[in-house]
């Protein structure tokens, strides 16, 4: 749940990133992709430490 959480705020994160640096509709695309894969990774690792610290 937690990696969900993540990917979705990466990729509106990116999306905003990429529009405010005024991208066409590809670079909000690749942007967006780029940071939820990113913000995904990073929940991966929260979600690992968390399960692991739980046993």
């Amino acid at each position: 749940m937690i990696v969900i959480a993540t990917a979705l705020i990466g990729a509106i994160t990116g999306g905003l990133t990429a529009r405010r640096r005024k991208g066409n509709r590809l670079d909000i695309a690749q942007y967006a992709a780029g940071y939820a894969i990113a913000f995904a990774l990073v929940g991966l690792v929260v979600t690992v430490l968390i399960d692991r610290a739980a046993v």
